[in-house]
């Protein structure tokens, strides 16, 4: 047998460190080639690093939210054969220490649930008793699609390596009949005393560092404008009735998308880059429109490029395959990085009114809010209208109060009146 050490790789770009964020291994468990054995962290994404060997891991070489330099020892694996150290040579293990890691269950509201039920023997089906502060392993997509079901995790038996729950496993329990109802109904009143603290490493750092410095460099100000649209929803829907088949679905943000292009004609100053150390402001031709993205890890910004030369369809097909990417982790570096004006939309969630965050070092980004239909007076008539906000932030430094409401004011226009998009 022999040590196969692997080294924190050149992830490129003259990146000499990287945030170690969460190890998907522990000393102790059997790995196979190409299995993901950690995720880091770089200034612009988060990157897989994958098993080149099989093996078992034998020593860690550091702890989630420790900043690494390329080519140190990131992991040890015994293998089969000589390996590729000496003996002599093999790193001391670090030793593991609990650390909690940011899941997508720490990013929503904290609700109260039932206390724990007696320890009890692991079983062979899929239910499993865990004390209360016990936290099973499972991966971010897995722990945010037990949220959505209404699962507990603590009850759920893992099959995957070292007890590792897997979606398979949720399924499993779902199809034994289980729910978050198994537990004493008395026992979701009971007292709780325990509490988590959760390491603010990763991706959340990466997140808080960038809404910080945003906040305290730039010069915030927005501006709220309610929006009639009824016609664009009706362009919309006749459109993907006579489309959808051949060409896919289209929802609102590739037309906000085109209205944003076309404003910018006469408002080349909100595509911009702001350098407040140069002090120089760079204006692309290009429109580079960034559109953020909720995936499990945190909010992230993948870029549609060339906006300006792309249709409605095209648009709509990038932003989905870009969300798709960002949700899944799959989101390189090149596309999360180099937009030039950012468009952010909350959903059906979308509230009434917003403040979003300039994404640096951009001086503009235009916030959706959700629609809603209300009574409105038109011509004297009291009618029914799909109305929406659009609240939208601006670098006060570099874009002047009526520049930024005209600019606005001109995406209105071209909602309210959809033909006017694609009038050159």
């Amino acid at each position: 047998m022999g040590t196969h050490v692997i080294k924190m790789p050149d992830i490129g770009e003259g990146i000499a460190e990287v945030e170690l964020s969460v190890w998907h291994v522990k000393v102790g468990d059997m790995v196979v080639e190409d299995q993901v054995l950690a995720d880091v962290m770089t200034d612009k994404a988060m990157v897989d690093i994958p098993s080149p060997v099989h093996g078992k891991v034998i020593a860690l070489g550091g702890q989630p939210g420790e900043v690494m330099a390329v080519g140190s020892v990131l992991i040890s694996i015994e293998v089969e054969g000589a390996g590729n150290v000496k003996a002599s040579a093999q790193p001391a293990p670090v030793k593991e220490t609990p650390v909690a890691t940011p899941t997508v269950e720490t990013a929503v509201e904290s609700k109260p649930v039932a206390a724990a039920a007696p320890k009890a023997a692991v079983c062979q089906g899929p239910i499993v008793a865990r004390e209360a502060d016990e936290r099973p392993l499972a991966s971010p997509a897995v722990r945010k699609h037990a949220l959505d079901l209404g699962i507990q995790l603590r009850l759920v038996r893992g099959s995957g390596p070292a007890g590792r729950i897997l979606h398979d496993d949720l399924e499993a329990y779902l199809a034994q009949g289980q729910s978050n109802a198994s537990a004493p109904v008395a026992a979701a009143y009971a007292q709780r005393h325990d509490e988590e603290q959760i390491p603010v490493i990763g991706m959340r750092r990466k997140i808080a560092q960038r809404m910080q410095d945003a906040t305290q460099r730039a010069a915030h100000f927005s501006y709220v404008e309610e929006i009639d649209v009824t016609a664009v929803e009706e362009l919309r829907a006749h459109l993907n009735e006579k489309h959808g088949a051949t060409r896919g679905k289209l929802t609102l943000l590739p037309f906000l998308v085109r209205a944003m292009v076309v404003a910018m004609r006469d408002f080349p100053q909100m595509n911009a880059r702001y350098d407040d150390e140069a002090q120089v402001i760079t204006r692309p031709g290009a429109v580079h429109v960034g559109v953020a993205t909720q995936s499990a890890v945190g909010l992230m910004v993948p870029v549609v490029r060339h906006a300006e030369a792309r249709s409605l369809w095209d648009n709509a097909a990038e932003i989905a395959r870009l969300a798709t990417a960002a949700r899944n982790g799959k989101a390189s570096r090149d596309e999360l990085s180099g937009s030039t004006i950012t468009l952010t939309s909350l959903g059906a969630l979308g509230g009434i009114v917003s403040t979003p965050v300039l994404n640096l070092p951009e001086v503009a980004i235009v916030g959706v809010n959700k629609i809603v239909e209300r009574p409105m007076v038109i011509k004297g008539q009291i009618v029914i209208r799909k109305m929406m906000n659009l609240s939208s932030s601006f670098d006060h430094r570099v874009v002047d109060g009526m520049d930024a409401a005209l600019f606005i004011q001109a995406i209105r226009g071209l909602l309210e009146q959809p033909a006017t998009l694609f009038v050159d």
